[in-house]
């Protein structure tokens, strides 16, 4: 039974069907509540490796991209695959959307979350319905509710983000595989508007409302001097100094700095080559404490190695590979329980990189560019003063005006 908002509350995601997984270029990509299956049975690169065992069922197949589909020359395939983990069968109406989405020419990174994100959906509707089928005479106007329902009932509570993420790629994917079925959102919780045009220019367009959950405003503070000094203390390395200096210093993604290549590097013309979301690439004013920093690396510390990346491992089984994100959150990891600077993470110093900018009276349009926003509402986000500066800067401007001056009357 679905749990209602403010009725029994179910222990959390660890309940629901755990025979479903997401597969993927060599290896499994499993949720949380998965991770206890990797350890246990064998993995073949090939099928005729299991056949030839005489039957026996690993928890998950271990197959490469060439193993999970045969593209054709007409359609594109999604890198990643859900299946259910005992008999390798595909779940059709996920994978068809998610096929529909490569030809969109989406990164793999959005593939993958969107693959996770209906495998949630499909554990939740296994949970109530005990099946993994989805038809459209299945599909109802409360679906959706009741999927919501579910989130906001567990005892670990979600952000509304998180459920509206999840809300809404599940309903893009279902109104794309099923357009003939019934509406899954009940129309009280939908409904259509006029949308201006932006900055007035243009007609007007019809826009479908969908539901949400209600999401408080996030405000993120910036690093003070003396937290970014504590967390630098601890570095050892200049392969660790060069990519937080990246982040800092630059304003770069974690993904973005792991995605760096060596050619990418322009030194003499004291530029870098980014590559950010949907392979959008920018070039940056490379700093020169930046630059500082990649030289030493790239001179001292940089491993040889036949791979272009520029942050490779430096030790250990997968010395001269290409830094792996996760990697870079354990690195993370170890400098905040090191320092005590239990904020620091790469988004905070891309933050704090944004806010020195905005202090620095960087235009916005600039900041934008730096930053590698695709619209300039994103960038505002980053645009906070604090109440200091907020002071500061009245003071200034009631210092500047000229206007007559009240008389006390006598």
């Amino acid at each position: 039974m679905i749990p209602r908002i403010g009725g029994e509350k179910v222990a959390s995601d660890a309940a629901l069907p755990t025979d479903l997984s997401v597969v993927s270029r060599g290896r499994s990509e499993p949720r949380k509540s998965d991770l206890r299956l990797r350890s246990r049975g064998q993995h073949f690169r090939d099928p005729r490796e299991w056949s030839a065992t005489g039957g026996f069922c690993p928890l998950f197949v271990w197959a490469t991209k060439r193993d999970l589909y045969q593209p054709s020359s007409n359609q594109a395939r999604c890198p990643y695959r859900v299946i259910v983990q005992a008999s390798g069968r595909e779940i059709d109406w996920i994978n068809q959307y998610l096929d529909y989405e490569t030809l969109r020419r989406l990164a793999d990174n959005t593939l993958k979350s969107y693959a996770h994100e209906l495998l949630h959906f499909l554990r939740w509707w296994e949970s109530v319905h005990h099946t993994d089928s989805i038809s459209k005479d299945a599909l109802t106007e409360s679906t959706l509710l009741d999927y919501v329902r579910f989130q906001s009932g567990q005892r670990r509570a979600l952000t509304g983000g998180t459920i509206n993420q999840r809300v809404a790629i599940v309903d893009r994917a279902l109104r794309i595989v099923f357009p003939d079925a019934p509406g899954q959102i009940a129309p009280g919780f939908q409904q259509t508007y006029w949308q201006r045009a932006p900055m007035g220019i243009g007609r007007p367009r019809l826009v479908l409302s969908r539901l949400r959950v209600k999401t408080p405003k996030r405000t993120i503070s910036p690093l003070s001097v003396d937290e970014v000094a504590r967390f630098w203390s601890s570095f050892r390395t200049s392969r660790d100094l060069a990519i937080v200096g990246l982040m800092l210093l630059q304003g770069l993604r974690s993904q973005e700095v792991l995605d760096l290549n060596g050619d990418d590097l322009l030194l003499p013309e004291a530029q870098i080559r980014v590559r950010g979301k949907g392979n959008k690439t920018r070039f940056l004013p490379l700093a020169p404490e930046a630059a500082q920093l990649l030289d030493h690396y790239l001179r001292l510390e940089r491993p040889t190695t036949s791979t272009n990346a520029l942050f490779v491992s430096l030790k250990g089984a997968a010395r001269g590979a290409r830094m792996t994100p996760a990697g870079l959150r354990s690195l993370f990891r170890h400098h905040r329980r090191t320092t005590g600077v239990k904020i620091a993470n790469p988004h905070r110093f891309r933050h704090t990189f944004a806010s020195d900018m905005v202090r620095a009276g960087v235009s916005l349009p600039a900041l934008m560019q730096l930053m590698g926003h695709a619209q300039i509402q994103t960038t505002l986000v980053y645009m906070q003063v604090t109440p200091l500066e907020v002071y500061q800067q009245y003071a200034r401007a009631v210092a500047q005006l000229v206007r007559p001056v009240p008389v006390t009357p006598a």
